[in-house]
């Protein structure tokens, strides 16, 4: 399994993608139950995969009410917890191994930037904070340890402090990441508009019911005017997963190497369409190993000719999909 996992991580080309693809995919049939059984429900048996385009997705609202596991749950260190809205259910994502983890948000963050300790980590993730288990949270710490910097942190309770903090930041020329949800990011700006010419700024996680929702474009436009930058910075990832996609900006994103996006017919879910078409996101992570690597996500978005893909929305009615064949086993 080490060899595989290394593999995985050095994946060179396409052709080793697909073949790493396979391995994962008859290994998480063995040995992971509500996959297996979802495989036999679309009637797939492993003898007739021979490409990606022929295994099974896993709807992601399964791990809501099952143990998505290739592994004996006994023997799991963590979980993470999705955000999810207040009264509804979440998902759990339980974990065998967090250096896996660890290894693969650094090197997905290092495979579109530079060294995580060449950058200082602002976060401004006060709800992430709040709900626990947090994936992103996580990953933060994580990368805010790795960081040379002791500017570094978490900023809760004080947009005046992280004002503060970016401003001496930028006296210093410090290459700065200011990673904020989508709120907390417009409370700074109506606060005092700032210039940044060494910071780059996330946005993730959407309202949260704080503010009215509104488009990405406008939005963008927006933080771009408060921050004096020329784009926003987005990351793609979910608790359900190990990776994460990057968009530089305009919204349009791209795979580490070990992570591909497929885009689904949303009226047909086991056929996919080709570039420029809007459908239903598959997701590969190959470093979700231990868990599932083939997830049916409930976002929309479409696919273009170097890979890169844009994220349109959410499908209607998400919260009532899945299967309901498997909720009795």
């Amino acid at each position: 399994m080490k060899e595989l996992i290394n593999r995985i991580f050095n994946i060179g080309n396409d052709i080793e993608f697909e073949e790493l693809s396979l391995k994962v995919f008859y290994f998480q049939y063995e040995n992971n139950k509500v996959y297996k059984t979802w495989c036999k429900l679309m009637k797939v048996e492993p003898s007739q995969v021979k490409s990606i385009s022929q295994i099974p997705f896993l709807p992601i609202s399964f791990f809501k009410t099952h143990d998505v596991v290739s592994f004996n749950k006994e023997d799991s260190v963590h979980f993470f917890k999705s955000s999810g809205t207040t009264g509804l259910q979440t998902s759990k994502h339980y974990i065998y191994d967090l250096g896996i983890y660890e290894r693969s948000f650094v090197k997905c963050f290092e495979e579109f930037f530079s060294r995580v300790e060449d950058y200082c980590f602002i976060a401004l993730l006060p709800n992430y904070l709040e709900q626990g288990n947090s994936s992103l949270v996580y990953m933060i710490d994580n990368l805010i340890k790795k960081s040379k910097y002791r500017e570094s942190g978490f900023y809760k309770d004080s947009l005046q402090d992280v004002i503060q903090k970016l401003k001496v930041l930028e006296e210093k020329n410090t290459k700065t990441i200011l990673f904020g949800v989508t709120y907390a990011l417009l409370d700074l700006i109506e606060i005092e508009k700032l210039s940044l010419k060494n910071t780059i700024v996330f946005e993730t996680g959407g309202m949260k019911g704080r503010r009215k929702e509104i488009i990405r474009e406008e939005l963008h436009e927006v933080l771009c005017e408060g921050f004096s930058i020329d784009s926003i910075a987005s990351e793609y990832g979910m608790s359900e997963l190990f990776s994460q996609a990057y968009s530089k900006s305009n919204g349009i994103f791209f795979c580490p190497k070990h992570m591909k996006v497929m885009i689904r017919d949303t009226y047909d879910p086991l056929s996919y369409i080709g570039n420029n078409k809007t459908g239903g996101i598959n997701v590969i992570d190959l470093a979700n190993i231990y868990s599932c690597s083939f997830i049916e996500t409930e976002d929309l978005g479409k696919i273009f000719w170097d890979n890169s893909f844009e994220l349109l929305g959410r499908i209607d009615n998400t919260t009532t999909r899945g299967c309901n064949l498997m909720y009795e086993f």
